[in-house]
């Protein structure tokens, strides 16, 4: 009798932590587990704003998948996801198929652009490792053009970032430390840089209180970055935003423009005919999937609901690894005939980094955290994912060890 067979499709938080759970909590005997994910390698999404902006190496983003999935015991299988035929047990690859018995879905998110005139072709965003090395080399590339150029364009250097919440405040936190290196490196007057953050909201960190949005506001205003609240943008054109309307209209002129203001859940989702609120599956207490006993949806491709406020989860990695723990203990219920479990919500707190040198947010209890402190503790929360995903000897090849 064939052992049943567990498919993962993607390799991001969610994705890599489930596979890593299912290998620790199964015997080989129990389960065969497959996962697939389009490149050879993990990235930490939530790096990947220092990556768009230049401030790490996007090597050290980077994880080879074998280097913390054993191959021996994961069947690793590098390919495109195009649909899952959910009646038929089975996912259609680009180049080829893979059937299933159990199905675990954490494909990760898309860019929404909410039907914003031009966004999607005039705009970077920052979805992949790919991407974001784009954002770094257009930047270098408009400062090493103005520098050589006999009748520069001061717009060329400005940095137009649509969306204030936690990516965009985090990439122009990255962009106030890395273009004074730029001017310094080009031979440019610093104050002809500009980095502009377009927020349609009445304030950027939505997320945030009051006061942790305005010491993060402060720190990056210190730093030149300028803040555009209540500004909603009508169009992206190929070197500016529009916004405002009427006699209010502002054209803001810009060398680079990336848009950070939306996400959705993978396009898989929809061409394999699951039911949708906002482009992700509102998935049932035990993660699975509404109908669907064998399939189970993660990450930012599942609405988890919080019953007590009447709305979703925020999507974050925190959630995404949580996420993981609750499918692989359900699926090893499934193989053992055990009652499954309810995901329940840890909340650690949120820190956002303003930059390498600054960061706020809460952790434990709603407890403020500024400046080094912050730091340090956004630190230890990317430290940790690394132990937990690769012990010692990945923190200490990937690992942030200075704490500030």
């Amino acid at each position: 009798m064939s052992k049943p067979k567990i498919v993962v499709l993607g390799a991001g938080y969610a994705g890599m932590m489930t596979t890593k759970r299912l290998t620790q909590k199964l015997s080989p005997e129990e389960a065969e587990i497959v996962l697939v994910n389009k490149h050879n390698y993990h990235f930490q999404t939530t790096w990947l704003h220092e990556v768009a902006a230049g401030t790490i190496n996007q090597n050290q983003a980077r994880i080879m998948i074998s280097d913390v999935i054993n191959p021996s015991r994961v069947n690793l299988i590098y390919d495109d996801v195009v649909e899952v035929k959910k009646d038929e047990n089975r996912v259609v690859l680009a180049n080829s198929e893979v059937t299933y018995d159990y199905l675990v879905i954490s494909l990760g998110f898309e860019t929404n652009t909410f039907g914003i005139k031009g966004m999607e072709k005039n705009a970077f965003s920052i979805t992949d490792m790919d991407s974001s090395r784009m954002i770094r080399e257009q930047i270098e590339y408009q400062f090493a053009k103005y520098s050589t150029d006999p009748n520069p364009k001061d717009e060329d250097l400005t940095v137009l970032v649509g969306g204030g919440g936690f990516t965009g405040i985090e990439l122009v936190g990255e962009l106030a430390e890395k273009i004074p290196e730029l001017c310094k490196k080009y031979d440019i007057d610093q104050n002809k840089a500009r980095i502009v953050n377009v927020e349609a909201a009445p304030r950027v960190l939505p997320g945030f209180d009051d006061k942790l949005v305005a010491y993060a506001k402060k720190s990056l205003g210190d730093r030149g970055v300028e803040f555009r609240e209540g500004a909603k943008i009508s169009e992206c054109k190929k070197n500016s935003f529009v916004i405002g309307e009427g006699d209010d209209m502002e054209e803001i002129k810009a060398g680079t423009i990336v848009w950070t203001g939306g996400v959705t859940g993978s396009s898989v989702l929809s061409k394999s005919g699951f039911e949708l609120t906002k482009g992700k599956v509102t998935v049932n207490g035990d993660m699975r999937a509404p109908g669907q006993e064998n399939i189970f949806i993660l990450g930012d491709c599942a609405w988890v609901m919080d019953e007590e406020a009447g709305k979703p989860f925020p999507p974050t990695a925190q959630a995404a690894m949580q996420h993981a723990d609750t499918c692989s203990d359900n699926l090893k219920a499934l193989l053992r005939h055990q009652p499954l479990k309810k995901f329940i919500f840890d909340d650690k707190g949120t820190v956002a980094s303003l930059g390498e040198t600054d960061a706020m947010g809460t952790v434990f209890n709603d407890n403020k955290l500024y400046s080094k402190p912050a730091v340090s503790m956004k630190k230890v929360i990317d430290n940790r994912y690394l132990f937990l995903l690769g012990g010692p000897k990945l923190v200490l090849k990937k690992g942030k060890l200075r704490m500030w």
